[in-house]
């Protein structure tokens, strides 16, 4: 039997993400790829609570330290999963890279425009390197089937691609202010920078790129408590809507495209959706109904929308049984195995890969030009 090869990862910022990745990485054998098997080794974070956790509960880490640099330093990491605010992206993923270590960032890879070319810059001084960006919910099955059916030109030519991430914790306006309710911290694009990825990653895949914006931005709350028996400003965006232009490169023809991201949605926890309307097919999905994919022919007038139940399985197999249900915890082990194929024997065959620095690039110009387009009150063309 060959002995697999394995890559051993560094965790910078054990939050909520933090454990999670650690979950997928523990369960790793519920996967059946022969892609290399990721092993925890390394954690940083300045929490000493957060750092006893990791220690407590994953037997494989060797190095626990409260500064990056001595993770970065040592032998035992290949690569890093970094999950920490917006406004540490840049030095941060930068130091990780000037380190030698393969990255997986979250989301947006930079707080603004000029942090993230500042990581592009290294990034492109260093192409042995590995550089993705987390996105977890093409991942779903029926998100799967979606792709499959873009891929596959079944809507004819678009009509209108709708892509959005709702979110309702903030609608209760007592809740205590957090980092991302903090344009110094979570940058100025609020809440399209934490989200607007999430509903970015399939349209770009699949080549819709805007040639335009115009942006609807709201900040509905105004001031938050601060968990102290203050009052603070909170000076982010709550909810975004752009309305884009878009070429359909199969047909060269122009269609609009809607990105939405809300944290005040009433009704929607943590709800992702994709919907695809076409002339000759619609499709959609999203995680309120996860199992279900739905699709829509039309022949010469509307038809009536059909759901297919899609079970447990996304690109990569898994022991799971195909009758049984999907989640969020699925979704990021699956992001990690697209991760780890990249490290594959005569490169990845993956059928879907993570955020390129390039998407991410992309949806810094589109944030940036949302941003002038709700100050101007007018449609931002886009190079």
């Amino acid at each position: 039997m060959v002995k697999r090869k394995t890559l051993r990862f560094g965790i910078i910022g054990l939050g909520l993400m933090g454990k999670e990745f650690a979950s997928s990485v523990a369960r790793w054998c519920h996967l059946n790829t022969s892609a290399p098997i990721p092993v925890l080794t390394a954690v940083c974070d300045t929490n000493p609570a957060a750092l006893e956790w990791f220690k407590e509960n994953v037997p494989s880490i060797k190095v626990a330290v409260s500064d990056h640099k001595e993770l970065l330093k040592s032998s035992e990491v290949d690569a890093v999963y970094c999950a920490i605010p917006h406004s540490l992206h840049e030095n941060m993923y930068i130091d990780i890279l000037k380190a030698g270590k393969h990255l997986l960032g979250e989301k947006p890879f930079g707080i603004d425009k000029k942090a993230n070319d500042a990581i592009m810059n290294v990034i492109n001084n260093n192409p042995n390197l590995i550089v993705r960006c987390s996105s977890e919910f093409p991942y779903f099955p029926a998100c799967k089937r979606l792709i499959e059916w873009i891929k596959a030109g079944s809507y004819g030519r678009l009509i209108e691609v709708r892509s959005g991430f709702h979110h309702s914790s903030d609608m209760d306006q007592t809740k205590p202010i957090n980092w991302k309710r903090i344009s110094s911290i979570n940058g100025e694009y609020g809440c399209m920078g934490d989200l607007g990825m999430h509903t970015q990653h399939v349209p770009f895949r699949m080549g819709w790129k805007p040639i335009s914006v115009y942006a609807d931005l709201q900040k509905l709350v105004k001031t938050r408590p601060d968990g102290k028996g203050n009052t603070v400003p909170c000076d982010t965006w709550d909810n975004a809507l752009l309305i884009c232009k878009a070429i359909d490169p199969r047909n060269k023809e122009e269609f609009s495209i809607h990105f939405e991201t809300r944290r005040m949605a009433p009704g929607a926890t943590n709800t992702w959706y994709l919907e695809v309307y076409g002339t000759e097919g619609s499709a959609r999905f999203t995680t309120a109904d996860p199992k279900a994919f739905y699709v829509l022919e039309t022949k010469g007038k509307e038809q009536g929308w059909t759901r297919f139940d899609t079970g447990s399985q996304s690109f990569v197999p898994s022991v799971t049984g195909g009758i049984f249900e999907f989640g969020f915890s699925d979704a990021l082990q699956q992001m990690i195995a697209a991760f780890c194929e990249e490290f594959a024997e005569g490169g990845s065959k993956h059928q879907f890969g993570n955020v390129t620095p390039e998407e991410t690039a992309a949806s810094h110009a589109l944030l940036t030009a949302a941003l002038l387009s709700n100050k101007e009150k007018r449609e931002i063309k886009l190079s």
